[in-house]
C-alpha cells in the first residue's frame, strides 16, 4: 500500500537517498503502510497533539502521524543520511514537521517539547531500552509525555508488560509498571522489515500512573538490579550487599522468597527502606 501524500513511495526515497540500513544504529526499515498506519492509530487521536518520533529513518511513520491529523511531529534523527528524505516531508506538511539532528538518549526533552507531548515511534533496537528506562525516570511527574507507543523486539516487550509470576517478569517489568500501565498491543513479524531483523517485534503502549507510589527510582533500580541479578537466589543472599535480613525485616518480606516473586509494590517498599 502506498500513501496518498503526493510523495514518492517509500521504496524510492530509500533508493534516491541510498539509504542502507545500518546495523550500527539499529535500523530496521518498515515499508508496509497498512502497517505504518495501524501503528499511527494505535497512539489514539492525534489532533492537536505534539508528537514526538525517535529514529524516523526515511520517515514512513513521520508521513502516517502527519497524515492522520498530528497537531505537530517533532522527529528525532542522528543519521545525517535521512535528512534529505524527511526534509521533502517537511515541505509537503508545511509547518507541522520539525526534525531535529540530534542523539535521543543526550536530549534535555525540556527544552525539545513544549508542554504536553505523545511518543510514538519504531525504536532502533540498540537504544530502546535505555530511552525507555530514562522515559520512566522524568521528573516531575506525571511526565512531558501523556503516553508511549513504541516498538520493541517482543522479548522486550514481554518483560516491560509482565506481572509478577510471569516467566519474564524482572527489572524493567518492575519500572514500568511502577510509573506506567503497559500493554502490549500487536506483534509486527520480521518479514515486515528491511533489512527483516532475526527476531519479532511487538508495539507497546504505556500510559503514566497519575500517582504512582513515592519511590526514589535510583534506589529502586539498585534494589531490582541486585535482586533480578541473582534471581534464582533467596532475597536475603541477593540482597545482603544492600543490608540483607535487615533491609528484608524492615520492609516486611520474608527473606525465603525470590525476586520475581515480590509485586512492584513491595519492591518499592524494599527502596523506600535503603
Amino acid at each position: 500500500m502506498s500513501l496518498d501524500d503526493g510523495l514518492p513511495r517509500l521504496a524510492d526515497v530509500i533508493a534516491a537517498h541510498g539509504l542502507r540500513a545500518k546495523k550500527s544504529l539499529g535500523q530496521n526499515f518498515l515499508l508496509d503502510f497498512n502497517l505504518i498506519m495501524k501503528i499511527a492509530r494505535a497512539g489514539g487521536d492525534l489532533a492537536q497533539v505534539t508528537v514526538v518520533e525517535i529514529g524516523p529513518g526515511p520517515g514512513g511513520l513521520t508521513r502516517a502521524l502527519l497524515a492522520a491529523g498530528a497537531g505537530k511531529v517533532i522527529a528525532i534523527e542522528r543519521d545525517r543520511r535521512c535528512l534529505a528524505a524527511l526534509a521533502q516531508v517537511a515541505a509537503r506538511y508545511d509547518g507541522r514537521l520539525e526534525v531535529i539532528e540530534a542523539d535521543a538518549l543526550t536530549i534535555d526533552w525540556s527544552r525539545i517539547v513544549d508542554g504536553p507531548a505523545r511518543i510514538i515511534a519504531n525504536l532502533p533496537y540498540n537504544v530502546a531500552t535505555p530511552l525507555l528506562t530514562g522515559w520512566l525516570a522524568a521528573d516531575p511527574w506525571p511526565p512531558w509525555y501523556d503516553c508511549v507507543v513504541a516498538m520493541f523486539q517482543k522479548e522486550v516487550a514481554q518483560r516491560i508488560c509482565a506481572h509478577v509470576g510471569d516467566k519474564t517478569y524482572g527489572r524493567l517489568s518492575v519500572l514500568a509498571g511502577w510509573r506506567c500501565e503497559a500493554q502490549m498491543m500487536f506483534d509486527v513479524p520480521a518479514s515486515a522489515f528491511t533489512p527483516p531483523p532475526k527476531v519479532t517485534s511487538s508495539l507497546v503502549r504505556l500510559a503514566p500512573r497519575p500517582t504512582p507510589l513515592a519511590c526514589d527510582i535510583d534506589k529502586l533500580q539498585t534494589v531490582t538490579r541486585a535482586a533480578f541479578g541473582q534471581r534464582r537466589k533467596m532475597l536475603r543472599s541477593s540482597l545482603k550487599k544492600l543490608g540483607g535480613a535487615s533491609l528484608l525485616e524492615r520492609a516486611g518480606i520474608d527473606g525465603a522468597r525470590r525476586a520475581e516473586e515480590l509485586s512492584v509494590e513491595e519492591f518499592v517498599a524494599l527502596a523506600n527502606r535503603l
